[in-house]
């Protein structure tokens, strides 16, 4: 299984490049959502897991940004029956 944990995303090009480095995306990958949706449903092979932790920090720092890759991300797991996909508020610190 490939697994694939976003952690500190604060824009967009963090964000492909993460995808890109952990999923071993091909060189020819274009870092937009076309391509996303292209290489998530076509280049990678499963199963696979995606794991966006403290997705509200990433919210607020990608704006707009965030609502289009995270809708990306749910449509490509509504697509792919080998694919889970969940996004994480951020991590209570314990006393």
């Amino acid at each position: 299984m490939k697994r694939c944990r976003l952690t500190n995303i604060d824009t967009p090009a963090h964000f492909y490049d993460e995808l890109a480095r952990q999923l071993e995306l091909p060189a020819h990958f274009g870092r937009n959502l076309d391509a996303l949706w292209d290489a998530l449903t076509g280049d990678v092979e499963g199963p696979l897991e995606i794991v966006w932790e403290d997705c509200e920090t990433a919210s607020a720092k990608l704006g707009a940004d965030y609502a289009k890759l995270a809708g990306l991300l749910k449509e490509v797991a509504a697509e792919r029956t080998d694919l889970t996909l969940e996004f994480l508020p951020a991590a209570k610190h314990s006393r």
